[in-house]
């Protein structure tokens, strides 16, 4: 039985800094864009967000007559921690070293109170896994965030977290990954109906 994700980036914030855990409101004035995101996704799918409000949302703009699932806390973004609203430049005057560790080699390395790349992927992982397990054989949209979506494509494409962070997810698009009896597969990735 396969179970398959349509993980969607919420619409944008045009925030200028590294926006994690801060709930700021998404743009969704583009009801073009939204409307071709909710026509190209599955009819029958269930529907599951952050709890963020930029996903959640963005997840009620392109939900139609689709059932909506309660939100996810574990889908938030990345938790930056000390670097929250704040911009690279403003970081890299401060903790050069930490902040081109955190971004050229995702791993161990923390924002100050916030969380490792690693500690994202074993959050967000934990919470797919359960909605699989919940749902399975159901098509499931989840929209959240760039580097949750991150932890899906480097899970399911077995990529090291240098080649997952290459990817480039833009706002309101759809990435493509399924889990059946021979593991994961990947379909589009940054797709924008």
């Amino acid at each position: 039985m396969i179970t398959r994700l349509f993980l969607i980036r919420h619409g944008p914030t045009h925030a200028k800094s590294m926006v994690g855990w801060s709930d700021l409101p998404a743009d969704l004035s583009d009801s073009a864009a939204l409307a071709r995101l909710s026509d190209y996704l599955p009819a029958d799918a269930l529907v599951v967000s952050s709890d963020l409000s930029r996903a959640a949302e963005t997840a009620t703009a392109i939900q139609g007559q689709r059932q909506r699932l309660p939100h996810v806390q574990a889908l938030r973004e990345i938790h930056f921690g000390a670097w929250e609203l704040r911009t690279w430049a403003e970081i890299d005057a401060e903790d050069p070293e930490r902040i081109r560790a955190y971004w050229e080699t995702p791993g161990d390395v923390t924002p100050p109170g916030g969380e490792s790349w690693h500690q994202v992927c074993n959050r967000v992982n934990a919470a797919v896994d359960g909605l699989i397990g919940a749902h399975r054989g159901r098509d499931l949209i989840v929209v959240g965030h760039f580097g949750q979506i991150l932890t899906q494509i480097q899970r399911a494409d077995l990529l090291t977290a240098e080649e997952a962070f290459a990817h480039r997810i833009d706002n309101l698009s759809v990435s493509e990954i399924s889990r059946g009896p021979d593991g994961w597969r990947t379909g589009v990735i940054n797709h924008l109906p």
